[in-house]
């Protein structure tokens, strides 16, 4: 079920990932390699660079509404080493160099 969720994810990007992703594929940001909609320790990530161990999660309108689901999240990947930063949606699009 989880791997049918991860699939319709890559499928429907919301336009905040798709812009980030076009500057994160094929090494475009400090030649790392990252992966988008990849599964971790049960939880689907939107960006991941295992090499650097950082997680890049976006964050919607919806995100508001599970704050106890992202924070749990977060906690289990920074337990397994990872660096975890989130960023909303509205930022990517009106201030990406910022982000």
């Amino acid at each position: 079920m989880l791997k049918s969720f991860q699939k319709a994810l890559h499928t429907n990007q919301t336009n905040a990932e798709s812009r980030l992703w076009y500057y994160l594929r094929s090494r475009r940001f400090q030649r790392w390699k990252f992966r988008r909609q990849h599964m971790l320790q049960g939880y689907i990530v939107d960006f991941v660079c295992p090499e650097r161990k950082l997680v890049i999660e976006l964050d919607g309108r919806q995100h508001a509404d599970q704050q106890t689901y992202d924070n749990h999240c977060t906690q289990v990947l920074e337990k397994d080493g990872f660096k975890v930063i989130r960023f909303w949606n509205n930022d990517v699009l009106t201030n990406l160099e910022g982000v």
